[in-house]
Formats: structure tokens, sequence, C-alpha cells
């Protein structure tokens, strides 16, 4: 038997310990976590359940069995209405931004029926308006039924009507208000304020610090930046409204306001005796009747508000109250409101411009009435015809709308950064003018070049022919391909085509066409060349070209392929169009330019409802890019025309997306779908097109670079010669000039301009190009139409200085006859035949005696640019 030494056993002892302490460490630790598991789970699972228990949306039923809650007489009344409240003092900006968005939260608080100790209401039983009101809110994007995230509260106590509600009663509900806090936050509607005899223009409640939108409030009340003022809601406003075209409106003022100051009355009267075109109606005696009108004299009636449709200015005085429901009533027909009210608030008064839609005339001028009101030109009675109808239809038509417009008030207030400008507020969409978001000079620098961006997925083959055709155009500065295919690795480095511009491959997550428009980090220029993986049929001229084109209209669309839409009465919906016409809307983005500023409005301001349907049925993407930049821009796209129609023979591959039968459908689809969420038809028809007129010209491939700076030339002697009939098209392709009336039609300059005249003729402007073909001569002149261009003969350049504009005759032979002190046709030059062309157009544009002053001023910018292309010919 082995007795086990000392040393051993002390080592096996020593183990044990250690195991056990390890386990025992490890049993306190499983124990912990596990713990906190459990402990963390419980707490999110009650709250979780208080919270769905507790922040319930507010029911909006059973209003004349609501809860009551009896007031104790010794609970205090809310604090006096601070008159020195401000945005900056009585609103605590902090409360809001609680729900993670830049969005204000609105709670309203549950109904409750509040009684004093007697059992007296403090309201009676709630309006229609106010209810409207209620459940407006609560059914907006605004509201929150959590008070914890709370921006703003709106007590769900009816304080529209003065004399609906006791305001000691209302006032010590206010102060019972689980989230009062003497008022601050809180938002109070009221149209009526102010009782017999005093009527005063706030209501007569204590309020605290609470917000006040409410009517009538006047140039002392209204506490500026902090109140919000509202018109007082009228029934009778539907019954108003006037949408007939054919509407004659017989009178030119009309006043059929009741209970009129007298003084007021005395003065019409007196305005009314001299003027037949001024009708005054009054109350009619008993029974009142507020749906007619009578004339104080011959108690001859008229109906009620009918007859605001026939006149065109409605008087609206100041009345026992300062506001008044006449306002809306007179909008909705269409009446001009002329204001007599000195010190009233209008409502929405801090974002509307009333004066481009009211006139306000001082209540000591009122003999001025008839004067001022005839000064109005007919022009501007429509213009404010039209700002009156929209008005209305935007912000006053419904109790609806007027809470929401006051919401949306509160919200710019909140959060200035997202607030709308004062065009969003009183401009109408269809009549806002061009913008320009980009604040870019008028010409783009040449100098940054282009990125030419590419969606591909696994054409491999044209792909690496239109990287290599890319690489050649000079102001290209990178590559970037788009590989949208998840299921394919994109070819090694190998395999791409050897060029001398950086090439960059971005895979993407997710097969989507909106891929091409993501603002990625690696696009370093300003412009973007967007061209599908199959467009191998442009030139490097060509897209040149285009970027020239973009550079000129940095803020548009400028491509190739171009579409336009049309209204189909049959469907009565919008419909695309493909067909090769001269009018355009849109230009397809598989070969277009546009500024990255573009992309990143695509990424992060695009409609939701149209990205999600682009991203669905991979479709109608360069549609949704036409509709953001021409609602934004209130500009048409930019087309540029290639040198042959642009087709692709090769491209008859039947993977592409275009090939679907149903392609067309969705697309008329799309076109009829982004309308209607934009709330209007922003894309703009226009019928012209940019030509480049190098490649159209027989310029040797060595003079080009010459040309191109005597195009620079030429474009500043039009500018300078025509500068008060020219439209400054472009600075180096086009300048379109205005022709005499006379003529009726455009006469290009070196650029053209497509129109429906230039369709005519066009056998005979063949056989004029075939025929000077044959003989190789120079073509007619750049952008001649074809009437010009047949009847055009060689045109002589008188060799001395004295004969410049001197006696040049041009006949109907072929060979034409020139008559100067020169005496003899000589052969034209490259410089000679471009100013040739010039001094041809001269003539025609001062053909008329009205316009013959422009050739002797041309004569004088003609010698210049000899002088001019003299030196550039020299060096």
């Amino acid at each position: 038997m082995t007795v086990p030494t000392k040393q051993s056993v002390f080592k096996s002892n020593g183990s044990t310990s250690t195991a056990l302490y390890k386990h025992f460490f490890l049993a306190v630790f499983l124990v912990l976590i596990i713990s906190i598991i459990t402990t963390a789970c419980i707490f999110i699972l009650s709250f979780t359940l208080e919270t769905k228990n507790r922040y319930e949306k507010i029911s909006l039923k059973n209003l004349r069995s609501l809860p009551e809650v009896v007031i104790d007489d010794k609970v205090l009344l809310a604090s006096p209405r601070q008159a020195k409240c401000s945005y900056w003092n009585c609103f605590n900006v902090y409360n809001c931004g609680q729900n993670g968005n830049d969005r204000i939260s609105v709670y309203v608080y549950p109904l409750r029926k509040y009684l004093d100790p007697r059992g007296m209401p403090a309201t009676n039983t709630i309006s229609q308006e106010f209810y409207t009101i209620m459940k407006t809110i609560v059914e907006s994007k605004y509201y929150t039924p959590d008070p914890t995230k709370a921006c703003l509260f709106v007590p769900s106590i009816d304080t529209l009507s003065q004399i609906r509600f006791k305001p000691n009663i209302t006032s010590q509900a206010f102060n019972t208000l689980p989230h009062w806090r003497d008022g601050e936050n809180h938002l109070l509607f009221n149209m009526l304020p102010g009782d017999a005899p005093l009527y005063s223009t706030v209501m007569d409640v204590n309020v605290g610090k609470a917000i006040i939108a409410g009517a009538g409030l006047d140039s002392w009340t209204y506490r500026t930046g902090f109140d919000v003022s509202l018109p007082v809601f009228s029934p009778l406003a539907k019954q108003a409204e006037s949408r007939d075209e054919y509407n004659v409106r017989s009178w030119l003022v009309i006043s059929t306001q009741i209970n009129v100051d007298p003084d007021y009355k005395e003065e019409m009267r007196t305005i009314a005796s001299s003027h037949n075109e001024v009708l005054l109606l009054d109350a009619c005696p008993l029974p009142t009747n507020l749906s007619v009108r009578c004339t104080p004299g011959t108690k001859q009636q008229y109906s009620y508000p009918d007859i605001l449709k026939k006149s065109t200015f409605c008087l609206v005085f100041r009345g026992a109250r300062l506001a008044q429901p006449l306002l809306l009533e007179a909008m909705a027909a269409d009446c001009i409101p002329v204001i007599v009210a000195d010190t009233l608030i209008m409502p929405f008064h801090n974002v509307l411009d009333w004066k481009r839609a009211a006139i306000f005339i001082m209540e000591e001028n009122l003999a001025d009435l008839m004067e001022v009101l005839k000064s109005v030109s007919d022009e501007h009675v429509v213009e404010m015809q039209n700002q009156i109808r929209w008005l209305y239809e935007q912000y006053f038509s419904s109790m609806e709308k007027i809470a929401i417009t006051t919401l949306d008030i509160i919200q710019d207030r909140v959060y200035p950064q997202w607030a709308k400008m004062y065009e969003g507020w009183n401009i109408p969409t269809l009549e806002k003018t061009s913008n320009n978001p980009l604040f870019l000079p008028l010409t783009a620098p040449r100098s940054q070049g282009f990125t030419a961006v590419i969606l591909t997925y696994d054409r491999l083959e044209s792909l690496f022919i239109l990287v290599e055709k890319l690489s050649k155009v000079p102001s290209l500065m990178k590559v970037l391909v788009v590989w949208n295919n998840q299921k394919k690795v994109p070819p090694p480095e190998s395999e791409w085509p050897k060029i001398n511009k950086p090439v960059k491959v971005i895979r993407t997550k997710a097969n989507k066409l909106s891929n091409r428009f993501y603002p990625y980090e690696e696009i370093e220029t300003e412009a973007i060349l967007t061209i599908d993986d199959d467009i191998v049929m442009l030139t490097s001229d060509e897209l040149e070209f285009g970027y020239e084109v973009w550079r000129e209209f940095p803020d548009r669309i400028v491509g190739f392929p171009s579409r336009t839409h049309i209204w189909d009465n049959v469907t009565q919906s919008w419909r695309y169009e493909s067909e090769w016409t001269n009018e355009i809307s849109m230009v397809l983005t598989g070969a277009a330019f546009h500024h990255k500023y573009w992309s990143f409005m695509y990424t992060t301001a695009l409609p939701v409802e149209i990205r999600d349907w682009v991203d669905d049925h991979m479709n109608c993407e360069d549609i949704a890019m036409n509709f953001l930049v021409a609602n934004i821009t209130n500009k048409p796209p930019i087309k540029v025309a290639p040198r042959k129609k642009f087709k692709c023979p090769e491209c008859t591959n039947t993977e592409m997306l275009s090939a679907d039968l149903s392609h067309m459908a969705e697309r008329s689809q799309c076109v009829d779908r982004f309308a209607r969420v934009y709330g209007s038809m922003p894309l703009k028809s226009v019928e012209f097109r940019a030509d480049p007129v190098l490649y159209k010209d027989l310029f040797p491939e060595k003079l080009k670079r010459i040309a191109l700076q005597i195009q620079i030339a030429m474009s500043s002697f039009y500018f300078r010669t025509f500068s008060q009939k020219a439209n400054y098209f472009s600075a180096r392709n086009a300048i379109i000039l205005q022709a005499p009336p006379a003529t009726n039609k455009f006469i290009p300059a070196y650029g053209t301009l497509r129109d429906s005249g230039f369709r005519k003729n066009v056998r005979e402007k063949k056989s004029v190009i075939r025929q000077r073909r044959r003989q190789q001569k120079p073509t007619a002149a750049y952008g001649d139409s074809p009437r010009i261009a047949a009847n055009r003969l060689r045109l002589c350049i008188p060799q001395t200085e004295q004969s410049v504009g001197g006696q040049c005759e041009v006949t109907g032979s072929a060979e034409g006859n020139c008559r100067g002190q020169a005496g003899a046709s000589v052969p034209l030059t490259l410089q000679e035949h471009i100013v040739s062309s010039l001094l041809h157009r001269l003539s025609v544009y001062s053909a008329t005696r009205r316009h013959r002053h422009v050739f002797s001023r041309g004569a004088q910018e003609t010698r210049r640019l000899l002088d001019t292309i003299n030196k550039i010919m020299t060096t």
C-alpha cells in the first residue's frame, strides 16, 4: 500500500478549493444576469401595458352624456391674461420635440362637463364648430395622445362664443387641468369675444399665459408673434360660393352689413345718391330673416348672400364686434372686401398679405371710397379676385382648414428652419414665378467638369463600350458605376477598359431605380450625367455640347431624349406621351445632365408615396425627377438635339424595362398619380431645343476650335446689336431674335429654334441641301428656316470700309450680283462667310421701316466683329 505524500495532499486540496470558488462566482454571476433581464422585462412589459392603457386616443362620442366634474368654490381662478406675453417669455419651447421629429405635438384634453357646486355648467352643449375643431386636431398629423410628449395643449372647453360660457367657472376649470401650469403652451379658440355693452376685442376670462386664437383682435389686444388671429366663421359662406364664369357683376360696390354705425350709414347714403353703381342694403322689417336684405327706402328684397355675387367690391365695416362674418361671405362670392376698420387684425395676419386681396380705407376717409375703387384697373380686379378665391379655398372655406392653418402657423414658429416662405403662404402654385434654388452664377464654371453616373445590372458589353466613349469627353472628371445586381459580382478591375479617367464601382444593397439619384460621396463635381448602360450612340462632342448647355442652365435638367404629357379627355387623367413632337415637358434621365443638388432633393425631399411607387414598380424614376425639379423651379427642362434621331438600333435586348408592353401604361399612371400627389401639374411644356451647329456645317476638324471662339464673338455681336429685341438664350450656342411683328416668326441666329413652321417645305430644304453639297459650297446661314434658305443666294462682302453696309443687291439668280464700291464677287473665307450670314440676317431684320435703325448700328458692330475674328485667325 502506497501512502500519499504530504505535498500531493496539499496540491489536491488547493485545486479543489479553486474549482469551488470558480463555480460559486459563476453561479452568482448567472443569477445576477437572470435577475437583471427579468427585472428589465417586467419593467418594459408593465410600462408598455401602462402606456397602452393610459394614453389612448380621446373619444368624441356621446357628447350629451359626458363625465361630470364638480368644481369646488375653493378652487382659485386662473391668473389674468398677461398682455405682455410673447413667444419668448410665455411659451416653453423645450416641451416641443419630445416625439423625435421636427413637428409640434398637440394634446387635446378628454371631454368633460364642468359644473359648479350648484350644478350650473361652465359652458353650454359643445357647438358644431368647436366639435369640428377638436375632431380636426385629433385626426391631424399634429395630434398625440401622450401629454408627456405634447408641445401644445388644447382644453376641451368650448370658448368660441363669449355668450356661451360663464367666465368664472370656466377660469376655475382651466386651473384644474392637470397640465395647466398658468396656461403655458395652451391654445384657446375664440371667435365671438366680449359681451354687451362693451364688446371687448378679446374674450373676458382669465387665461394666464395661454395663446389666444381669436377673431376680432385689434392692434391693442393682439400680441404679435404669440396670438393667432382668426376669421369669424359663417355658415352662409357655403351658399355664397361663386364658380359661375358667366356671372355678371352689375354693381361696383355693395353694403349688406346689418347694424352699421349710423355715421357710416349717413356717409354711404351721400355716396349712393351721386353714384348709381352703389347698392345699400339693410335688414328687412319683421319677421327677421338673415337670408334676405332690403333697400332702406323702397324695401325691395334681395336674396342674401346671393346678392354678393353681383358686386365687384363688398364693404366690411366695424360693427358692435370688430370682426364680422361678412368677410368670409364676401370672399366666398369672389367679392373683393373693402375693409373699413382701422384697428382690425386681419385673419392669419402674420403670414397672409391681405393687400393682395383686399382694399383698406381709413374710417375717416370713407368719403373717398369711389375715387379709390375706380382707380383700381380691370386687370388688378381680376388678380385680386383670383387671389381671394385661392385664399378662401386654401385657408377659410371650412372650420377644418381654419384649425389646421392655426396649427401650421404655430408649427412655423417653433421650427422656423422648416417654415414656409412668403410665396408658400400667399402665391398659388400655378402662379409662382421661376425659381433657381442653386444660387449659382448665370453660367456654371467649366473647370469642374462632370461626373458620369451609370446605372447598370449585367450588360457588360455595352457598359464597357459606354465607359470607353465617355472617357473621350474632355469635361469628364470621373465615372461612377452603380452596380444594381445583388446576385452577381462586378467584373474584376483587370477586365475594365483602360482609360485615363478614374472609374469607381458602387454596389447597392437593393435593386432600385432610385439608386441612380443617390448623392454619393464620390460625386465631387456640381454636374452629374446620369446615363443608362445601353446609351452608346451618343458621341463625345454631343456629350460635351450637352454639358456646355447645362452650364448655361445649371438649375434645369438638360438631356437628349424628351417626352411630354397630355390631358386625356376620355379618361379624365394625365397621359404620358412619347411621340416625336415639337412640344416637350420632360427629359429622360437615361442621358441627361443635372446638378447634384437635385440628387440630394430626390433622396430627402421627394414625397414618400412617389419614391415607394418608383421602387415597387421599377419604373418612372425619371418622371419623378422631372416632377421634383419643375415643382421647385417652375421651369421646363432643356432638350439637346443629337446628331441623329435618338434611337438605339443595337439595343434590342428584351430584358430592357421599356420592352414590356405594360411599360407605357404604367408611365401614364405615374404622370397622373404624381400630379395628384403634388396637388397640381408642375410640368411645363415648351417648344424649343438647343442644337449644336459645329457638326451641321462643313467645317474642317482643325477649324472647329477656331469656330468655337468665333461663336463667342458672334454672340457678343448679336447681344450688342439687337439689345432691344434679343432674348439671350445661350451665350455660346444660340441667340434667338424676335422678328418684326409683320413676319410673325423667329429668325434664329447661330443656333436653331424649332417650331411648327420649320416642319414646312421639308422637300424644298432637302433639295437645297443636296444641291449645296454637290457644289461643295457653304450651307445656308446657320439656323435659316427652309423658306429663307431656299431663296438665299451667295452674298458679297465689300472689300473697302466705305462699302460696308453700302449698296448690295440680292437677286433671284443662282449666282447673285453684288454692286458696291468693290464691284466684284469674291470667294468667301471662313470669317467672311460668317459675317455674310450676319449681314443677311441684319438686312432681313431691318426690312421694316420701324427697324431700319438696327442696320446702321449693326454695320458698326460688324466692323468690330471683323477685327475680332481677324485677331482670332491670326492667333
